[in-house]
């Protein structure tokens, strides 16, 4: 499951709606709008975003969560390490190996260890 898929599972889950009705509403099958929960889909659309903002009827910081995660919500991704140093290139492909053995645990510690590098190199809030 993708992010994004799991919150709009709980968004559906908070309001009492079904998948059929959800599907129905945005004009798509009940197995795209499944496979899109589960991650067996790609990134929605951005006319299918906006359609789904508009379905649970969000506005401001929880409608740019929802665009947030769709963008991390690409459930095959790609590093280019073209240009990168050997050792990025084998950190990459070691991590694609890896990463389905990792507990939620260890990707949390890693993901937090790319905020904290992402954070040195904006440098400190103006």
């Amino acid at each position: 499951m993708t992010p994004f898929g799991e919150r709009v599972r709980a968004m559906r889950a908070e309001r009492g709606l079904t998948l059929k009705d959800m599907a129905d509403a945005l004009g798509v099958s009940s197995a795209y709008l499944s496979a899109l929960e589960h991650g067996k889909r790609g990134r929605p659309s951005w006319p299918l975003l906006q359609a789904i903002i508009q379905y649970f009827n969000v506005i401001w910081d929880e409608a740019d969560e929802l665009q947030r995660l769709a963008e991390l919500s690409a459930p095959r991704s790609v590093i280019d390490t073209a240009g990168l140093s050997p050792q990025a290139t084998a950190f990459a492909n070691r991590l694609a190996g890896e990463i389905a053995q990792l507990s939620e645990e260890e990707i949390a510690s890693l993901d937090a260890i790319l905020d904290a590098a992402r954070k040195r190199r904006s440098g400190p809030a103006a």
